[in-house]
Parts: structure tokens; sequence; C-alpha cells
């Protein structure tokens, strides 16, 4: 069997399983089986493969025909040029995402600037020495560390905290912030609130993606979603707002007086956002949408 022939059978066998993009799916599980970035398999249709690509390449598109999620079975996904490490233990990140993760180091990046540019006053004032502290981000409910990695990444005079409740993600999380090599960088905390960090400790961005499907909702996702991201991180109680509630009262105490916090969420919990955080005292700074124009990040700051 030559590529052309691995890149045509399993399309056909893709698409009867009702895998969208059939054809694209099948070039990067071959393109993963031989090494080689997706574009030079039009370079050589006419390669025969041997024995333990095919075996390899069947494997995968049986995977892939179980809807199991192209990233698990290559084991990683793209994130913001970043090259993420994702398996069953972490939500494979989205392109949504990537909007939250860039909001938040533009401002960290902004903050730091402002900072920098300051003259020391030679009164201390409680802001000032707020000026004189170190850049601190939150990531709560870290995952993959996608987020975390990548403000890392962007943001060098930071430091970033990365808190999860599952053990098995902040290995994966780990894994990759070592590989990307911003591990020293970046603090991971086992914890399912802020009261697992240190009660003193306070940030200039605490930035989330939090689950935030209602719990009845999560049986009708696709069975990429369904079935292989880890439910506790879909999971967002009966009304899927959950810890949107729970954030804005424990980071009430956790953000610096110049802080933001930044929080995607899901479709039509816009104006229940706004009530949540309202109702606790805060300042909606801004709603930001998404590729397809729909409201997606939240954006508030202390009152």
């Amino acid at each position: 069997m030559t590529v052309l022939e691995g890149i045509q059978k399993s399309a056909e066998f893709l698409a009867k399983k009702g895998i969208e993009s059939a054809r694209l799916q099948a070039e990067l599980l071959l393109a993963d089986t031989l090494k080689l970035p997706r574009m030079k398999l039009y370079l050589n249709f006419e390669r025969p493969l041997n024995s333990a690509e095919t075996d390899q390449l069947r494997e995968t598109v049986r995977r892939r025909g179980q809807h199991e999620p192209l990233q698990h079975i290559v084991g990683s996904t793209s994130f913001c040029g970043y090259e993420i490490a994702v398996n069953r233990h972490v939500l494979v990140p989205r392109p949504e995402t990537e909007i939250l993760a860039e909001f938040g180091w533009n401002f960290l990046n902004e903050l730091s600037e402002q900072r920098n540019s300051q003259v020391k006053s030679p009164t201390k004032t409680e802001a000032g020495a707020s000026q004189s502290s170190p850049l601190r981000a939150l990531d709560f409910g870290t995952g993959s560390g996608c987020i975390a990695i990548a403000l890392a990444m962007k943001c060098p005079s930071a430091q970033v905290f990365a808190l999860d409740v599952s053990p098995e993600a902040l290995e994966v999380a780990r894994q990759t912030a070592a590989k990307q090599r911003v591990a020293e960088r970046i603090q991971f905390n086992f914890g399912a609130n802020l009261s697992a960090l240190p009660e003193a400790l306070k940030f200039d961005l605490i930035i989330s993606n939090p689950p935030y499907i209602p719990t009845a909702e999560i049986e009708t996702l696709q069975p990429e979603v369904r079935d292989f991201d880890p439910r506790n991180a879909l999971d967002g109680g009966s009304d899927g707002l959950k810890f949107f509630r729970q954030l804005a009262g424990e980071a009430l105490t956790r953000l610096k007086p110049e802080g933001r916090i930044m929080l995607e969420f899901g479709d039509e919990q816009a104006e229940s956002l706004k009530e949540i955080f309202t109702g606790q005292k805060w300042i909606v700074e801004a709603v930001k949408e998404d590729y397809n124009q729909h409201p997606r990040i939240f954006i508030a700051k202390l009152s």
C-alpha cells in the first residue's frame, strides 16, 4: 500500500464512521505515523508503506473511527503555537481558549511595562508596594497547563501558579512545562479552591477556563468530548455556573487592587456571570467575543 492509497482507504473508512473532515484526519494520522509534516505527504504519494507503518496506521484509524480525539491518538495538540501534551486526563484545548490566554498575557505585559516606567516614589504607599512586588498570575483549573504555559512563554517577567484538583492533569502539565522550558517559572499546586494556596499570596491576574457545561447537557455533546474528555473538566453543576460563583467569592481577597480576573464561559452565560460578579461588588470591565462572534471571555476588576 502506498501513501496515497493509505490516505484514500483511511478517509473512506473514517467517512463511513461519521468523522468530519475525514480526508484531513486521515492525512494527519498518516503524517504522525511517518513522522512527517502533513504537506510532505503530497511529495511522497508513491512511497510504499512497510508492514509496521501499515499496522500503526490501521490501528490509529480504527481508534479515530471510534471517535477517540485525534489529539489523544497523536498525544499532543497546538495551543498558541506551542505543543501541548494531552490525554484522557486533561481537556483538549479549544481555539476559544487561545483568545483567553492572549488577553491574559497582553494584560500582564502591559502591567509590567507600566511598572517599569513608573518612577519610584520616596514614600511607599500600598499601591507602591504592590507595584514593586513580583508580577503573579494564577491559572485556576489548569488541566493540560496550556494557559499557564502560554502565559509563562509570552510574559517572562511573570510568576505563574497553576491549580488543579486532578493529580494526573498536573503531571501532564508539568511534563509539558518542562519540555517547553518554563517549568522553573510555574508552580503547580493541587487543590479544588484558592484556599489550597498560601493565604498571603495575591495575584495580578486570575485566569480560568473552568468547567461550565450544565450537568444534564454533557450527554448531548459530541462523542469526542462526552466520552473522552475528563468529566470533572466539563461539569459546571446543574446550571453550569458553579465555578463562576466560587471564583466570584474566593478571588475577592486574592486579587491585587489593579488586577483582573479573566474567564472563559459558555453560550448564553454572559448575563448570568454579570449578575454573579456584580452581586459580589466586582466591576465588569468587558465581555469579549470568540472567533464566531459569540460572547466568550469575561473580564472584571475589583470595585
